[in-house]
């Protein structure tokens, strides 16, 4: 099994839908071992969501199964003094506790930083939330499609037409689930060089923002602010998404030398020459006229085949695809970017296919052995492990704690 960059390293998950189990699922891939406590009865909301209804009825819905491989699922009432309890006595053999609860329930639950230090004095607490942990906007109900409208991320999605246009995944909830695991990784070094825990407040909003570095620049220090432009990169001509004899071709002649590059393969020289199109920033002022000259002579032949003699002449270039092309590409294979793994989900029991981390160690993908936890299938063994009994367990069955 690859991805032992955090092996020995104790998770507690109590995180819910995306941002939070997706940091939890990236830190599982590095070996880290996840537990993932859950509501009991109900559990993870995004055991209810996804394509397939029936998975959903079954509490194993696509959208759970997509990002909790590799966790264990045990159930814990937190409201319950005996859960609360329970929670601390775990937090006392744990490195790490992950929640996405919005600012103050912790708090409320005695369950917060300040409370589980005084268990575990090195832990590292991630807590992360649609706007961070102080500020006006910290309590209000944060969901992905608020945060993209909130970071100006939606103004810029989309051309003159369509703008604002929401992103077509959970981008910023996935992009502040990245940016706690990377948080946690890191006050996990710190820890190991100093014995210091640390409390972290990842906000989906200041992330989001962040990964907008050239738009924000342009608007903090050039005084200029963005336009959406659709499938056309801002920064240069002719960069963008333009139409060939058979589907779209993502062409990147960001510099002089491509374009006339560019030029050369569609036989179309006199481009280079056209005072229009000559410099750089003629070509941009000029974007909407070179377009169409390069879609009159990309029509002659398909994507692929541009692509291919494009790319050759050392011009980026890239067909624009489906999920499902993109998926069947040959590279995204040898990448070994998916990976197989058990599923009490399948009817049949045939094992499911879900995405590894973006990265290779040593050569090799991240990995987990474990598939995505039906709800509380590790309760009594997480419970045991951490030295209660099988008569406590029964009982806190009994009575709602589990």
């Amino acid at each position: 099994m690859s991805g032992n960059l955090l092996t020995g390293v104790r998770v507690l998950d109590l995180t819910n839908v995306l941002a939070g189990p997706f940091a939890g699922y990236q830190l599982a891939l590095l070996g880290a071992e996840v537990i993932k406590i859950e509501t009991p009865g109900t559990g993870d909301l995004a055991r209810q969501l996804g394509a397939d209804p029936a998975l959903n009825r079954r509490g194993m819905g696509t959208s759970f199964l997509a990002q909790n491989a590799g966790k264990r699922s045990m159930t814990l009432n937190l409201k319950r003094e005996a859960g609360k309890a329970i929670f601390r006595r775990l937090v006392a053999e744990a490195d790490v506790v992950l929640e996405n609860y919005r600012p103050g329930v912790m708090a409320r639950l005695g369950l917060d930083y300040a409370a589980l230090k005084e268990v575990r004095p090195t832990l590292v607490y991630c807590s992360i939330s649609g706007y961070g942990q102080g500020g006006p906007l910290a309590t209000a109900p944060a969901y992905d499609q608020i945060i993209q409208g909130r970071s100006g991320v939606m103004s810029i999605t989309g051309d003159r037409y369509s703008a604002p246009l929401r992103v077509g995944y959970p981008v910023c909830d996935t992009i502040g689930g990245i940016t706690a695991a990377f948080a946690i990784a890191a006050a996990l070094v710190r820890r190991q060089r100093d014995g210091e825990g640390s409390f972290i407040d990842v906000s989906m909003l200041d992330s989001a923002i962040v990964t907008m570095g050239w738009i924000v620049s342009n608007q903090l220090i050039a005084g200029r602010s963005p336009v959406p432009m659709g499938n056309d990169n801002f920064t240069a001509s002719p960069s963008g998404a333009f139409r060939t004899g058979r589907g779209l071709l993502n062409i990147a002649a960001n510099k002089q030398e491509q374009f006339e590059a560019l030029c050369r393969v569609l036989g179309a020289d006199a481009l280079a020459a056209d005072p229009r199109f000559a410099e750089r920033e003629a070509r941009k002022l000029n974007r909407v006229a070179l377009t169409t000259e390069i879609e009159r002579h990309l029509s002659a032949h398909d994507a692929l085949w541009w692509e291919a003699r494009l790319n050759e002449a050392g011009v980026p270039a890239g067909p624009v695809l489906s999920v499902e092309e993109a998926l069947a590409q040959p590279q995204v294979a040898h990448r070994n970017l998916t990976m197989t793994v058990p599923a009490t989900a399948s009817p049949s029991g045939d094992p499911i296919t879900v995405t590894r981390s973006g990265f290779h160690v040593d050569g090799k993908p991240q990995s987990v052995e474990l598939g995505p936890p039906e709800l509380g299938a590790h309760t009594e063994a997480v419970l045991l492990e951490a030295g209660f009994s099988r008569e406590e367990v029964a009982r806190w069955r009994e009575d709602g704690t589990l």
